[in-house]
């Protein structure tokens, strides 16, 4: 059971949780896209219901809020290092069923992977997390072929109807808080809160439909496919980047000007696909060739992945296909690689 409020007074509530919370959430960002006049929608913070991005499903996903884009481990002296201070307040962050089932995997490779990451641990702790229906497809999502369209585990939701938002809360200290907030609304206004039935809208198609080769083996990684997709990507590593459970990162160290003993190591997003990121020392590099990083991105997510937690990495999100500047559509060569595969068989 969860409420019913008008929308004018649930904004307020909004901005009263956001004087406790940081609030993530899809924004419109004018002119910040990849030209002066192009928008992005991607994740910032958010004191009111109005600057969330409702309709349209987010360039860049939720996973920065959780794995910062550039991030400091700790900072180092002579004969010292300090980890820096944890996040000082907690997090609401407002994403899609395709999404919050991509938090799994992340959970699955940063906490119950051989060894737990204390970084992802500790933020993911303090982040709870809003469930925001979709009540239509994107047009290159595939998260029904996925089975990721549907999600129970979020901590809180909440839909917009014309003038009503209508919210259910699963936390129990954020439901504390939320029906604390509700009562003292509805005592200003001199109104009883009024309880309603929430059921967050979930998509049941897609316009795009993936099938997922079934007999993958060692075979599968020589197919000639590799060499078509490879040979037009460009090594951008744009992908990688937009996809919410893509978790490569390289290590940085920075050395202070004044004085080259002290500085900070920081951990940054990485990518795949680019040239050099699986340079060794001595001069020694995996995966050189284009076709090789297609190969292990699309495989990793499908295969290896699943062969050991059990489920597929990709999500279906589609914003691999959206965001590829070589029109790359990730999800025709999954199925191209299951018609190969099909083929083989008979």
């Amino acid at each position: 059971m969860g409420y019913q409020l008008p929308k004018d007074k649930a904004d307020m509530i909004f901005h009263r949780l956001a004087s406790e919370y940081d609030i993530w959430a899809p924004r419109c960002m004018k002119g910040e896209g990849t030209f002066s006049d192009i928008d992005v929608i991607r994740y910032g913070k958010v004191d009111s219901l109005d600057e969330i991005e409702w309709e349209k499903k987010s360039d860049y996903s939720f996973k920065e809020v959780l794995i910062p884009i550039n991030e400091t481990l700790f900072y180092f002296t002579e004969d010292q290092t300090t980890v820096p201070k944890e996040e000082p307040r907690d997090m609401l962050v407002f994403l899609r069923a395709c999404d919050l089932n991509a938090v799994k995997r992340l959970d699955q490779i940063y906490l119950d992977n051989v060894f737990g990451d204390y970084y992802y641990d500790r933020r993911r702790k303090k982040v709870k997390f809003v469930l925001m229906g979709c009540q239509t497809t994107c047009a290159s999502g595939f998260c029904v072929s996925m089975g990721t369209n549907r999600a129970d585990n979020y901590d809180a939701c909440l839909k917009l109807d014309g003038n009503y938002a209508y919210a259910d809360v699963k936390d129990q200290d954020l439901l504390e808080k939320m029906c604390e907030l509700i009562k003292d609304q509805a005592a200003a206004d001199g109104a009883a809160e009024k309880q309603a039935d929430v059921t967050p809208d979930f998509v049941t198609e897609n316009i795009e439909n993936v099938i997922l080769p079934k007999n993958l083996s060692n075979d599968s990684f020589s197919k000639e496919i590799w060499k078509e997709y490879g040979g037009r990507c460009i090594t951008c590593g744009r992908c990688n980047f937009a996809c919410p459970t893509c978790t490569c990162f390289t290590m940085q160290d920075i050395f202070y000007q004044d004085n080259p003993k002290v500085g900070e190591r920081r951990r940054i997003w990485a990518s795949c696909q680019v040239d050099g990121y699986t340079d060794m020392a001595g001069g020694h590099g995996f995966r050189k060739d284009k076709a090789d990083r297609m190969r292990f991105k699309v495989m990793h997510k499908i295969y290896d992945f699943q062969k050991r937690f059990g489920y597929t990495m990709c999500v279906g999100c589609g914003r691999c296909d959206d965001i590829c500047p070589e029109y790359i559509s990730y999800s025709n060569l999954v199925n191209r690689l299951a018609n190969e595969e099909s083929a083989c068989e008979s």
